[in-house]
């Protein structure tokens, strides 16, 4: 009998060990890509506006080691579906909107995949954390934030005054513009000013994505505007305030009255009494047809023209100053 096939068998055992570290191997390599593909997702939606990995709760929760606190499955359809959750009453959803001064996490409407990338991503530990909550917090100055807001200071990059789209408390009588939410409470929601300027750093909204992203403010006019919105006398409007958008109110509705009554005053005078009072050749206010249509239709009109005068039988017409023939 030959050894040859006992020489090859024992082999086996090391094939078998090399294939099965192999097959090990591949789901290691295929998470860290969907880990990439998650960070990459992570920046593009701007999740960093309001949560940090390892650098502490910001508008949201800190998602450092998240996918130890909830199970997969709830993970996974709260980052895929938060305002179905919300809506079916989720107690952990619902929990965690009454922490979060009712700050819903928005629908991004990621796939199936996506979801899976974050949650990879998120296994990782965040790669060290964002970049924005490691970052020392900058301290923002109210009155130059008040400028910057206003537009009595220009932002660095030229972006437009927040006050063309919004409003808010501590601006006089009209606050600001109407276009956008008003902001008089946006720092008491979004967890004071530090909460504020991480959220403006990641633009969360459509709207602000397409304003601020080729001319962004610098992170300290962030910190400025945050410190601005964040006093506590924006909370609620001044009573000054009232009583100047009230005074306003009430002397735009007195012009309006005085210029009514004038023109109803002066509605005869000048809308019928004057035609009817004209006389014929004069135009004079000494009789009924004062002036108007009717006089020029009497001196010029078909009633000349069947005379043969300009209205007076003992002038020839169009000879008005030529004198009386004896």
């Amino acid at each position: 009998m030959s050894k040859k096939p006992l020489a090859s068998w024992r082999f086996m055992p090391v094939v078998a060990l090399a294939t099965t570290a192999i097959w090990a191997a591949l789901p290691t390599v295929a998470n860290a890509a969907d880990a990439a593909a998650g960070k990459k997702l992570f920046d593009d939606k701007t999740c960093s506006a309001c949560h940090s990995i390892g650098g502490g709760d910001l508008v949201g929760p800190d998602l450092k080691d998240v996918t130890k606190k909830r199970p997969a499955e709830w993970l996974h359809e709260w980052i895929s579906k938060p305002d179905a959750m919300i809506a079916k009453k989720d107690p952990v959803a619902v929990e965690l909107l009454g922490k979060y001064n009712g700050m819903e996490m928005p629908n991004l409407g990621l796939s199936t995949a996506e979801v899976d990338n974050i949650i990879a991503f998120l296994e990782t530990g965040g790669g060290g954390g964002s970049s924005a909550a490691a970052a020392p917090a900058l301290k923002g100055d109210a009155e130059k934030g008040k400028d910057l807001f206003t537009g009595n200071d220009r932002f660095a990059n030229g972006g437009p005054p927040c006050m063309a789209c919004h409003s808010t408390g501590g601006l006089g009588a009209f606050g600001g513009g109407a276009l956008a939410p008003d902001l008089t409470t946006v720092a008491k929601r979004l967890g004071g000013a530090s909460g504020l300027s991480s959220w403006l750093a990641g633009l969360p909204t459509p709207t602000m994505k397409a304003v601020w992203t080729k001319q962004p403010p610098t992170p300290q006019e962030r910190a400025d505007v945050a410190a601005f919105l964040a006093q506590e006398g924006l909370a609620v409007r001044s009573a000054s305030a009232i009583w100047q958008l009230a005074g306003l109110t009430g002397l735009g509705a007195v012009i309006l009255l005085l210029i009514a009554g004038f023109r109803w005053r002066n509605r005869l005078k000048f809308g019928v009494r004057r035609p009817m009072m004209a006389t014929p050749t004069t135009g004079r206010s000494t009789g009924p047809y004062h002036g108007g249509w009717f006089t020029g239709m009497y001196s010029d009109g078909w009633i000349g023209r069947f005379k043969g005068t300009d209205g007076n039988s003992n002038r020839p017409r169009g000879r008005t100053n030529a004198p009386r023939r004896h």
